[in-house]
């Protein structure tokens, strides 16, 4: 799960807010761990079906301690979908909130550089340098987590939220987008 904390207003021309923080939710005693980088978090989330997590992940961890952060509406929270691919070596995913808070746009950032926004224009990048043609196309997954309507602030609700309701909610990881 991730986590956005936005401002506490949001101006019309105001960019996408990044995610902030990392979460995972243990699976036995259902408290949230921060995770300390993106890459840990991916490789958490890659396999989280087949290891689902649990604080004894964490160095120096237990279910015994308090939790790292609390669910709460402090920030705005996104469940992202278990197993997911972990980004290629030398590409950066980016997750960007829009700023009504409907939902997260996906982004790679290649290592030339180059910001790719689809699967398509991946595709054109990949073909356009050879070097990355042993990369899995599959490895570059453009799923968005779901934005957890509770957590939006309630400014950004009343002025015309509309949340996304194909996603179905999934308890096991979020990001938590920062700043409020």
């Amino acid at each position: 799960m991730a986590a956005v904390k936005p401002p506490k207003t949001t101006p019309a021309k105001a960019p996408g807010l990044p995610v902030g923080l990392y979460a995972a939710q243990c699976e036995e005693c259902f408290k949230w761990r921060l995770i300390s980088s993106q890459e840990e978090y991916e490789d958490i989330r890659s396999r989280l079906i087949e290891e689902p997590f649990t604080c004894h992940r964490k160095t120096d961890t237990s279910c015994e301690d308090p939790p790292d952060i609390d669910y709460d509406t402090t920030r705005t929270w996104v469940i992202d979908k278990p197993n997911l691919p972990k980004t290629p070596k030398g590409f950066k995913r980016r997750l960007v909130l829009r700023r009504n808070f409907s939902k997260l746009d996906a982004y790679y950032v290649t290592p030339t550089g180059k910001t790719v926004r689809s699967s398509t224009k991946m595709i054109a990048f990949v073909e356009a340098n050879p070097q990355y043609k042993d990369i899995p196309l599959s490895d570059f997954s453009f799923a968005v987590p779901k934005v957890m309507e509770e957590t939006v602030p309630e400014s950004i609700l009343k002025s015309g939220f509309s949340s996304c309701k194909r996603s179905k909610k999934t308890k096991d990881e979020s990001v938590d987008i920062d700043g409020r």
